[in-house]
């Protein structure tokens, strides 16, 4: 058992300590209790996370959160797409470490967590910037967790984390996708690949000759050319899941006209030097003078996959197909990303109850009609009709 005793220090006067011994038997304390309750209190909750099997050294805990971070990272950049890994890398660097760095697990509490996120949002940082500075501390004190540093993770359970607010997604018209692909010049094509197959940026410059099957109209994508900054990094599909994307048929011919002369290795969408085309500057590339000069409303290159989504909803396609083409996960994933598209659906609902119930009234009021001719006439509905037999005469 735990025993309290006290001792005299020049400062604060009396003080008191807690022994005790460890689960392996070895003898240790903990000192700078102000008053015996309190000493009391820490005495009781070692003697309960023993018999729990709960207990943790505190020593263990005095290491900083910038010892921890480097191999939380390491294991980061060896689990995610280099995409993801990279926005992740400079959260911790810009916001977390220069905050936490050299803060200890055990002087960390859910109050200057929360004070931190306050901090940042009045600074006027966006949603997405703070949520993930925040994933990153949480998931490093996570591990500290796993590894039997601290009991428990002291950043969950913030309750100011800043709502991430949906952009609003602009879907262009035939029409309208037909306009900037004519004021996009030689990237005509890529345009209308990007609105008519739902390919993301990435998928799109990463597709070979080779994934294309111009007879069968159907493309396949297995490989995602992401932009690092100035880097172009080539890895699996989102969600590491290669998919068959139909092909309309007047994307099939100029598809044929981009690929005359092409080896099967080639890339469909070159940049100048035949490696990856780089993603447009956002103000200066070809895409936003594209934009400008068809005067359609403004629009990313990834915008064009919301439009594919909704010209093929408008087309009458399925939803599970839909889903196949996209590359979502489900077709839930699919209506919850784009249940804006599905109003007029919802518009059509009480028409087609009002006519269901006008039709199934109908008929139980011809039902009732036939049942009520058939009695005046002796006959029982859905039985044979009884004859009277007259004899001969």
């Amino acid at each position: 058992m735990a025993t309290i005793e006290t001792y005299d220090t020049k400062t604060r006067g009396k003080l008191y300590r807690v022994r005790y011994r460890k689960p392996d038997g070895k003898s240790t304390d903990k000192s700078g209790f102000t008053t015996k309750r309190d000493a009391q209190a820490f005495a009781n909750t070692v003697e309960v996370e023993k018999l729990r099997g709960e207990y943790i050294a505190p020593k263990l805990g005095l290491v900083t959160v910038g010892t921890l971070a480097p191999p939380w990272i390491e294991r980061k950049r060896a689990d995610l797409k280099p995409s993801s890994f990279a926005p992740l890398e400079t959260a911790w660097r810009v916001h977390v470490k220069p905050r936490w760095g050299g803060t200890r697990l055990t002087d960390i509490d859910l109050d200057s967590v929360e004070t931190w996120l306050s901090t940042m949002t009045g600074a006027g940082k966006s949603a997405t910037v703070v949520i993930r500075a925040y994933g990153v501390l949480a998931g490093i004190l996570d591990s500290a967790v796993k590894a039997r540093r601290i009991v428990k993770n002291p950043a969950r359970g913030v309750e100011n984390l800043p709502r991430k607010k949906p952009k609003a997604r602009v879907y262009l018209t035939h029409e309208q996708v037909d306009e900037l692909a004519e004021a996009a010049g030689d990237k005509r094509v890529l345009v209308h690949l990007l609105a008519y197959c739902g390919l993301r940026w990435g998928e799109a410059i990463g597709l070979r000759v080779k994934h294309l099957d111009l007879l069968r109209r159907r493309l396949t994508v297995v490989e995602n050319a992401v932009q690092v900054n100035m880097r172009v990094a080539v890895d699996t599909p989102k969600g590491h899941d290669a998919r068959t994307v139909p092909i309309p048929k007047f994307l099939v011919d100029e598809l044929a006209r981009q690929c005359a002369g092409k080896d099967r290795e080639d890339l469909v969408f070159p940049g100048r030097d035949g490696t990856h085309l780089l993603r447009p500057v956002s103000f200066t590339g070809w895409f936003i003078k594209a934009v400008e000069k068809s005067g359609v409303p403004r629009v990313t290159p990834h915008d064009l996959r919301h439009t594919a989504a909704s010209l093929a909803v408008s087309a009458g396609v399925n939803v599970k197909a839909l889903q196949r083409m996209l590359g979502h996960k489900s077709a839930a994933m699919t209506l919850d990303t784009y249940a804006d598209l599905f109003d007029d659906d919802l518009n059509a609902v009480a028409p087609a109850l009002d006519k269901a119930r006008k039709l199934a009234l109908k008929k139980a009021a011809k039902r009732a009609r036939t049942r009520d001719s058939a009695a005046e006439c002796g006959f029982s509905v859905g039985a044979a009709p009884r004859l009277k037999v007259v004899g001969s005469q």
